[in-house]
Order: structure tokens, then sequence, then C-alpha cells
């Protein structure tokens, strides 16, 4: 079918009707006889080795149906996206605020609340790190391994020093951009059943398929004896990309063989998901009387927190899109995805763009006000068009937006001042 009934036209949204009459079933709308309410215990310690975990009060109490530890996940003990570095129930090491130590499913929701406060946790607290510049220090705690660097990307393309040496004018600055919550509206939720050697889950997700692989895993099923439902999710924004409430859902549902629902409170959402990667940019742009870029200088310190995510695509398009949507010649462009003890950081609206376009724009502005250009101006000049080549070399054969935008937007507010 032609695309023409569709473009530059007003349509209904497909679940709108759903949503504004209240019809809509959310994963929380949903229940099933016999359905076991879940909690989880959460680490409130940022960095720490987990010695012991004394359950068996929890399990006497009335209503408990099942506390669960990393030793009764049946397969793999780890989830990720990228890095398979996140533990689904913590075995030994405490990486953030927040890490799951214990599971709880119970026949109501009281009974999980006094089961998670019976739980009794020993551990010998360690040094912690809390930015990226400090992580990457001689002798910082490391979080795992030997470093606590996930990743180094690197853009060379030409000589900087020589764009320099050429400079009319040279703006350095070191920008900041903080970490953002998504708060989707509603909060990651569950609800698994276990059929035979089978499982089901119903899930507010962006990624279904990634949600059935890590249940296979961690359940040690094969992919053909898990299905993922989708239910209407409401609000992601990156954020429901993750795993958060769905294996350990699974888990309750598999060791008890009842449906269970697990919902996270606000606050629970607030402690335990992922979140837009902070930045610590520096930034320098060469220019020459004209306007005209010649190089640009960048390091990108990004970070990632206690868990990889989305870290490393978030990163290379952060250092990727370094240049904005200008041409320039000469680029040097250093960026690191660093471990710290902070929460995890992952998918976001603009995966890592927003925060490097933030100070790529900001120098913009400055070079104009020092060459004496209108903001439109410096821009004009120095936009991509096709036949001109991107940071990394690609080509770009088909039209470029960037120009007809700028001459559309510009001509708009002038009217508008008009």
């Amino acid at each position: 079918m032609s695309p023409d009934h569709a473009i530059g036209k007003s349509l209904p949204r497909l679940e709108g009707w759903e949503k504004v009459t209240g019809q809509c079933r959310f994963t929380d709308d949903l229940s099933m006889p016999g359905m076991l309410y879940a909690g989880v215990l959460r680490s409130t310690v940022p960095h720490a080795e987990l010695l012991a975990l004394e359950t068996e009060a929890a399990c006497r109490l009335p209503g408990v149906v099942a506390v669960l530890t990393a030793r009764d996940v049946p397969g793999h003990n780890a989830v990720g996206i990228i890095v398979r570095d996140e533990p689904v129930l913590v075995e030994d090491k405490i990486r953030r605020v927040g890490d799951p130590l214990a599971l709880v499913a119970a026949e109501s929701k009281k009974a999980v609340a006094e089961a998670l406060a019976a739980i009794k946790v020993s551990l010998r607290e360690l040094p912690a790190v809390f930015s990226p510049r400090e992580a990457m220090a001689p002798g910082a705690p490391l979080l795992r391994g030997k470093t606590n660097l996930l990743l180094h990307r690197k853009i060379r393309k030409g000589n900087v020093e020589e764009a320099l040496a050429r400079a009319h004018v040279v703006v350095e600055n070191t920008y900041t951009t903080p970490f953002v919550e998504h708060a989707a509206l509603e909060p990651e939720a569950s609800l698994a059943l276990r059929e035979g050697n089978s499982i089901t889950v119903w899930t507010s997700t962006q990624n279904p398929h990634f949600d059935r692989g890590e249940i296979a895993s961690v359940l040690g099923l094969e992919q053909n004896r898990v299905r993922v439902v989708q239910q209407a999710t409401g609000g992601g924004f990156g954020g429901k990309l993750d795993i958060s409430t769905q294996c350990h859902a699974a888990l309750l549902a598999w060791h008890t063989g009842r449906p269970v629902k697990l919902v996270y409170s606000r606050e629970e959402s607030f402690i335990a998901s992922g979140k837009r990667h902070p930045y610590t940019i520096k930034y320098l742009s060469a220019a020459n009387r004209e306007g005209k870029l010649l190089g640009i200088k960048v390091e990108i310190l990004a970070d990632t927190g206690a868990y990889a995510s989305y870290g490393p695509g978030v990163l290379t398009r952060a250092a990727v899109h370094a240049t904005g949507p200008y041409y320039v010649p000469h680029v040097h462009v250093d960026a690191y995805a660093v471990y710290t003890n902070n929460p995890y950081c992952g998918a976001m609206r603009g995966f890592g763009v927003p925060q490097v376009g933030f100070a790529h724009e900001i120098q913009m502005d400055i070079l104009a006000e020092k060459l004496g250009l209108d903001a439109w101006e410096i821009r004009s000049k120095n936009f991509l068009q096709p036949g001109m080549e991107t940071a990394t070399n690609q080509l770009l054969r088909q039209s470029v937006g960037i120009g007809e935008t700028l001459r559309r937007v510009k001509a708009e507010v002038t009217e508008t001042a008009i």
C-alpha cells in the first residue's frame, strides 16, 4: 500500500482508544488464580563482599512460599545485552546500591515485606569509587578484573595540531552532564507462569526477544521453552531495554510452580533502573577567520556505573557524533566508558548523542561570538552536505537534512518575529 494515505495527515494512534477509555491492560493489571506477589532484597551499600544471607527466619513466616538466593539460579547467574556482567542475584560481590541479593514470593504484599525485612545480610564493606576519573586513577578500588575501564573508543582524522596552527580562533571548554532518570509513568513489572517445563512472562519491556534469551539462559532452558509477551508499555525511552523484573519473576515462578507478579515501587525503580550516562567532555574547536571549522579535539569521560548495559554502544555513538552535523577535516576524539559504584547507565533517548550535542552546539555559539558571526551563519558555513565525509570517513551519498532544516527554521523564526 502506498504511504500517501498517511504522510502529512493526522492519524489516530492504534492504541489510543484503549488508553483514553482506560481499557488498556498494563502488566500490573494482570492477575491469575493462585498468583503470588514478589519482592527483591537489595543492597544498601555500594561496594562490599557478600559473606552470607540468613533466610531461615523469612522462610518460616506465614504466607511466604519461597526465598531464593544465588544458589537457586539453575542456569547462568548473569545478564547483559553487550557484556554479561550483571548478576541476577549477587553471589559474592556487591557493586552498587540496589544490587539484588535475594527474592521472596508470598501470598500477600505484606508477607513479602515482612520476609524481606527478616533476611539477615552479612557483608564486608569495600572502598568505593564514584567518578570515572577517580576510577581510572592508579590504585583505585577495582569493581572487577584488573581495570575499571570498560571501553576506549578513538577517532583520528587528519592532523589536529596542524589545524590548530592555522586557526584564527580556538575555543576550549569542559562540559558536564548529569545522570538522568527515565521515570516512565509505569514502573517495571512482570508476571510469570510456569506450565510444565516451559514458562511464559508477561512484561513491560522494549526488548522481548532479548528478554526471552536472558530468561532462558538464567533458567537453563532452550529458548523455545520460553515465551515473552510484551504488554502495553507505559513509557520506556530506552529504560526498558534492560532486564529488570523478568528473570526474577521467572525464577520464582519456576521454583514455586505458581504464577508470580513482581512490580517495582517508584522508589525501587529509581534505585534499580539504568540511567542516562553522565559525561565530562573536554572540547576544543578551531576555526579560520571566515568561520569554517578546521579541527576539533575531544575527550569524553562517561560514567557507565556498576554494569556495562548499553555503555559500549552509547559511548561509540557519542564519539562518532562528536563533530555534530558539521564537516570537520581534522578530528581527534578519545571516548572512555568507565565502571564506578554508581547506578548503572544504559540506553536513553538519543543514545549518547544529546550529551555531546550539548557541548558541540555551545562551542559553535562561542565561535560565532568570537568571530562576530551570526549563530545561523556559522552553522550554514559548516553543515554536512552530500559528497562530504563524516569524522569516520563515511561518504554521504544521499540527502543530508541539516541544511534544509536550518533554512526552514530560520525562515519560521524570522516570520514569527515579524
